[in-house]
């Protein structure tokens, strides 16, 4: 019997030893863990704009408003909140919905005159017996050309606060910010497409005309040689007028100005002449699509083109450990620096009376700064009588560039 009892002490020693150990490493983690009541708020506040920031970048939609009511109103700390363009409720959080219609009028007053509004009982009337709603602050969203797009609309469960109204227009601001970095990000992308489009049309009326008449010279002297042109050209268009994609390769740049260059050659005989230095390593590196090209075709159209005698165009591309860097050189006539200045900067503007010869360069350098950031536009060396050298870096690896 006495040892059964002592069996039974030793159990709950160990048992009471077990819970003691826990309670050590609860205890343990809770100080871990712990943080001040002003580390929270600022955690949650910060968490609730990180949720609320990916549906606005999208634009100001109704699905966006959906996606980032709940996290805005958490940010205002209402009752309720209404996401509203001039026309409409595009979203509604919490309570006080009935007014949807109300707080559009409102929606619109702040639209048009792009100022808050504080709007009291009064101003609200409601026949439920049930309603919470006794005021709304109207905080306008808006836009990259700071015109309003929208308001959020914060439900006031009493007369609305001062802390109320601040903290509305404050998180109305901070909103209206994401939608104008999603207006300047579609306003990027369309003209980024516009400028490929524009290249496309700049390149193709002349080289079309020249490359089809290079290949009728052909068809009754050496028909072999005007059936690969065809081959040739028709592979150029196909790659130069594709219809998906904003990047390539180099290596696929480097392709089609092969294509390119071979058309040429047939029309300028052996007064053209091409080097290539190209690292292997540096095949791979994405870049804007249509990059490479209009350089080409201006050494040869404007450099080479009107020198007489023989012309050559160089090509390079060197591994320059994170970045890959790219010159098209001509031997040409070359121009003066100072007016080949002026007519980038009449280019950029939509002036160009050289037909279209600094289109191309314009187009290039804008797309490079776009898509890499300012330190990678075009670099242009050139002197009358001294041929033209144009380089530019391109990083191996940069965010968003998939070729």
């Amino acid at each position: 019997m006495a040892g059964q009892v002592g069996s039974v002490l030793a159990v709950v020693a160990v048992l009471a030893a077990l819970a003691g150990a826990v309670v050590a490493v609860l205890r343990l983690r809770a100080r871990r863990g712990v943080a001040t009541a002003g580390q929270r708020a600022t955690y949650d506040v910060l968490h609730s704009a990180s949720l609320a920031a990916e549906p606005l970048r999208t634009g100001l939609t109704a699905a966006s408003a959906a996606k980032s009511a709940r996290h805005l109103r958490r940010l205002v700390g209402a009752p309720g909140l209404s996401v509203a363009d001039a026309d409409r409720c595009l979203a509604f959080d919490g309570r006080g919905s009935h007014h949807s219609d109300q707080f559009v009028v409102a929606t619109r007053r702040a639209v048009t005159t792009n100022r808050s509004i504080v709007l009291g009982a009064g101003d609200l009337p409601c026949d439920r017996v049930d309603c919470i709603v006794r005021g709304a602050v109207i905080a306008p969203l808006t836009g990259a050309d700071g015109q309003a797009l929208g308001a959020l609309v914060a439900v006031a469960d009493d007369h609305p606060a001062p802390g109320l109204v601040q903290a509305t227009m404050e998180t109305a601001r901070w909103a209206g910010s994401q939608l104008a970095l999603a207006e300047l990000d579609s306003s990027r992308e369309r003209l980024a497409r516009a400028e490929v489009r524009a290249l496309r049309a700049q390149i193709s009326p002349h080289f079309i005309y020249n490359a089809l008449t290079a290949i009728a010279s052909f068809v009754r002297t050496d028909p072999e040689r005007a059936r690969e042109l065809i081959l040739e050209f028709a592979e150029f268009t196909r790659y130069s007028f594709r219809a998906h994609g904003d990047f390539t390769t180099l290596a696929e740049e480097l392709r089609s100005i092969d294509r390119y260059l071979t058309i040429e050659r047939a029309r300028f005989g052996d007064r053209l002449q091409v080097r290539l230095q190209i690292a292997p390593e540096v095949l791979p590196v994405g870049l804007p699509f249509l990059c490479l090209q209009p350089l080409v075709e201006n050494a040869v159209r404007h450099g080479l083109s009107p020198k007489p005698g023989v012309g050559m165009v160089s090509i390079e591309a060197r591994d320059a450990g994170a970045e890959c860097h790219i010159t098209v050189e001509d031997d040409g006539v070359g121009m003066d620096p100072a007016a080949l200045a002026e007519g980038i900067a009449e280019a950029a503007n939509g002036r160009d009376d050289e037909a279209g010869r600094h289109v191309g360069l314009s187009n290039v350098d804008e797309r490079l700064r776009t898509v890499f950031g300012e330190r990678f536009g075009l670099v242009v060396e050139t002197a009358p009588g001294a041929g033209t050298k144009v380089s530019m870096r391109v990083p191996k690896f940069h965010p968003g560039v998939r070729a």
